[in-house]
């Protein structure tokens, strides 16, 4: 279901450095629904969605304690001219927006070879967009199953 999403993604998206982030707040009582605290340091719900969502991705490095994923690069069939690269970072137990930083690098080969280019961050913000979806599906899942 997401697949065709995130290849089409791949396909269009302009990616470079770049990271959303946002400010915690303080909260006077925890959402113990978008809390899932598990044997990770991070909430389970964007961890899983986040491997869901990069699985077309060959992955370099991921550390559940840390809340960490980082892509080797990935090169689309469809466009070999490109490369992009993806760090994702959870940086909450809550399952909020806030919680979660897309980073991502873009290349494109000229000449034999790989120079760095943009990224549009409308980009990084769909990356993020489509991994909060379906962290909230999962979430959603969880409750009513």
């Amino acid at each position: 279901m997401f697949r065709p999403l995130r290849f089409a993604l791949a396909i269009g998206a302009a990616l470079a450095l770049t990271a959303c982030g946002g400010h915690k707040k303080v909260r006077p009582e925890a959402d113990l629904a978008a809390s899932k605290i598990t044997t990770i340091g991070v909430n389970s719900y964007l961890w899983r969605a986040t491997l869901d969502t990069l699985s077309f991705m060959p992955l370099l490095q991921t550390d559940s304690n840390g809340g960490v994923v980082v892509t080797d690069w990935y090169v689309n069939p469809q466009v070999p001219t490109e490369r992009m690269k993806v760090t994702v970072s959870i940086l909450d137990q809550d399952l909020r927006a806030d919680a979660l930083r897309v980073a991502a690098l873009r290349e494109v080969n000229q000449n034999g070879q790989w120079v760095s280019a943009p990224v549009a961050a409308s980009t990084v913000q769909k990356l993020e967009d489509i991994i909060l979806t379906r962290a909230r599906d999962l979430r959603r899942a969880s409750i009513t199953g």
